[in-house]
């Protein structure tokens, strides 16, 4: 595999920030600097720093991210999600969660398992709670839950089911670009409020707006177990 992605496999960095370290000449393999990019193998001798690099152990964190922090490792974007949590090693939130939405995003440095949770075709199930700008009728919930054209292509069909007279919660299994934003619009309705409760089994639960917690042994272990 390449430097950079075993370097995020072993929880050391993004992928991005390994160009970054193998530029300033801090990682020798096999005795040789690191060209970035290279092909290597875990059996390989790989230094950074002088030192041997292994895998560091594994972060598993679900925070109830609030509205206004935007879900980057790009620390020159105001109000980052990494700035957010100031968690002292390197981890990556699982996916996005829109800068005017709240809720359950997972962050983690296990590259594996983060790329299986993304992967749509696996059908993993997303769950949030959404009020829109005006009351609606039960033909905007059929409609929803049928489908709706955005981005040139259709929805897949999902469950929807009203909470009251505006708010709605909604259980997705794609994840397009603010998906719930623009099937609402096609619908001519405007979101005012999204909040994520839920990604497969690890729901916000009371977790307070800005806090997080780490997953539970049991929590990981099912979330390995999804295909």
């Amino acid at each position: 595999m390449r430097i950079n992605k075993l370097l995020s496999n072993y929880g050391i960095c993004s992928r991005k920030d390994a160009n970054r370290i193998i530029k300033q000449g801090r990682i020798i393999v096999n005795g040789q600097l690191c060209e970035p990019g290279q092909w290597v193998e875990e059996y390989d001798s790989i230094l950074l720093d002088n030192e041997p690099i292994k895998p560091k152990e594994k972060v598993y964190i679900v925070l109830n991210k609030p509205v206004g922090i935007t879900c980057t490792l790009a620390r020159d974007v105001k109000d980052n999600i990494i700035d957010f949590m100031s968690y002292p090693d390197y981890i990556f939130p699982v996916g996005r969660l829109d800068k005017e939405s709240q809720g359950l995003i997972l962050m983690t440095n296990d590259g594996d398992l983060g790329n299986k949770i993304l992967e749509s075709d696996n059908g993993h199930e997303k769950e949030y709670i959404v009020t829109v700008n005006k009351p609606f009728h039960d033909n905007f919930i059929n409609g929803m839950s049928e489908g709706v054209e955005i981005l040139g292509v259709k929805t897949r069909p999902c469950i929807v089911k009203r909470i009251s007279k505006d708010t709605f919660s909604i259980i997705l299994t794609q994840g397009l670009n603010r998906q719930i934003r623009r099937m609402t619009k096609a619908f001519g309705y405007e979101v005012i409020h999204l909040e994520r409760v839920r990604i497969m089994n690890v729901e916000l639960q009371d977790l307070e707006i800005g806090k997080w917690r780490n997953l539970t042994e049991e929590e990981v272990s099912e979330l390995r177990s999804y295909n």
